[in-house]
């Protein structure tokens, strides 16, 4: 018998848990090198740099709705082994335009918009594949796992992406990149565990509409009250720190006054924040009860923000350590809480478009944000701006009590228990 226990006990799981891993390293250094090249090379104002932020979240407005169906349909490694591999191509060429000196601003915004339209494939075919290794029971476990290890990425990249951006080897942060997603699709590749066929037995037998299967998973979400509640309150979060996002790097690097290897080394501290909301959410769950964690999480953690616009330089940046580090806390906490329970409480068949449904809503959100943040910093300042947007960000805590999470304990099962006995279990 291993020593392991939960869902690292199963082979397949850690080759996914490995993969992405490393491809979560890889990218958490691009977030943070390619607006400093953008900034320090490029010369981008906060115009640009909403537009750079916005460029990688807009395939989720065009593709968000109908890549939950299509994926349905399909087996979903396949489909993530080839978002990876285009991913990687992507990154491969924006190393070599920075070694021959050719980059472009017109070329990160493109390698934004097409990357993002892998992410919007690789992700809904991801939150939709991890039942097919692991049981119901050890979803959590593994969630908190993968979130972790994202977690861990963004502690330690960040400070490399500075690193190498302030040192002028961004080709080496691009090449790292993608040879990170090469590694995570040969992972893919090894993973034994057969996956169903697409859509079920019933779907299979009865082609449909694909507006149909998108009306259908809109309809789920919509009328559920737990799920509608929570995407809510995310969509104007995400919204919020989107346009924070956007900003936050070049407010420390020309108001406050960092450099760029400092930058990378606070954001990396700060993604610390990360790593405990993911070790602590299975203890929050268990203690107060999964749906009061998820208050819990964004009512304490939202007021922090209101930290980052105190920023100076000095002593000073411990204001934005401390709003970044305890805002990571709580998302990250509650993410996990809540990724676990949509996976067990959608029905399987489902999944994939529901998933879908709720990042068109939610990542849908952030290029507008990403805009929002870029306007508002050309007319009120950086800093100004940055007070906006973390006081709205930490109001939206209040859209979590237009629903029934207030009333309950704990999140609930799923809504229809005869889907068992219908032959659909979880």
């Amino acid at each position: 018998m291993s020593a392991e226990r939960g869902a690292l006990r199963r082979r397949d799981f850690r080759l996914l848990w490995a993969g992405e891993s490393v491809s979560q390293f890889g990218s958490a250094a691009t977030r943070v090198l390619l607006p400093l090249i953008a900034v320090d090379t490029l010369d981008a104002g906060p115009l640009t740099m909403g537009v750079l932020g916005a460029a990688a979240w807009v395939p989720w407005l065009l593709f968000g709705l109908p890549v939950g169906a299509w994926t349905d349909r399909m087996r979903r490694r396949p489909v993530m082994i080839v978002c990876n591999a285009v991913s990687a191509l992507l990154m491969l060429s924006l190393t070599a335009t920075v070694a021959l000196d050719l980059l472009t601003t017109t070329q990160l915004i493109l390698v934004a918009v097409l990357s993002g339209t892998a992410d919007v494939f690789f992700r809904a075919a991801y939150s939709a594949y991890l039942p097919t290794v692991l049981p119901h029971e050890e979803l959590a476990d593994g969630n908190a796992r993968l979130q972790t290890s994202e977690s861990v990425a963004e502690v330690v990249a960040p400070g490399v992406g500075g690193a190498l951006a302030q040192a002028g080897s961004a080709a080496a942060g691009f090449l790292t990149d993608g040879l990170s997603f090469l590694i995570s699709a040969a992972l893919l590749l090894r993973i034994r565990t057969p996956e169903a066929p697409p859509g079920g037995e019933e779907r299979s037998a009865t082609k449909r509409s694909l507006t149909a299967e998108i009306r259908e998973g809109v309809a789920f979400l919509t009328q559920d009250p737990f799920l509608r509640t929570i995407l809510l309150c995310d969509a104007a979060m995400n919204l919020f720190l989107a346009g924070a996002q956007s900003l936050s790097i070049l407010f420390l690097s020309r108001t406050v006054g960092a450099p760029g290897g400092l930058i990378g080394i606070l954001i990396a501290l700060a993604a610390l924040g990360g790593v405990l909301g993911a070790v602590l959410s299975p203890h929050l769950a268990r203690r107060f009860g999964t749906a009061r964690a998820v208050l819990l999480c964004a009512f304490c953690s939202g007021p922090f923000g209101l930290l980052i616009p105190l920023t100076t330089d000095g002593i000073g940046l411990l204001a934005f350590l401390a709003g970044e580090f305890t805002l990571m806390t709580g998302v990250v906490a509650g993410n996990v809480i809540i990724v676990s329970f949509r996976q067990a409480y959608c029905p399987p068949d489902m999944l994939g478009r529901v998933s879908s449904t709720i990042r068109f809503v939610m990542y849908g959100t952030i290029p507008v944000g990403s805009l929002l943040g870029g306007a508002l910093g050309t007319l009120l300042t950086e800093r100004n701006a940055l007070w906006l947007l973390y006081t709205a960000n930490a109001l939206s805590a209040l859209l979590l009590l237009t629903g029934p999470l207030h009333t309950t304990q704990n999140l609930p099962t799923p809504p229809n228990p005869t889907r068992e006995a219908d032959g659909v279990t979880r």
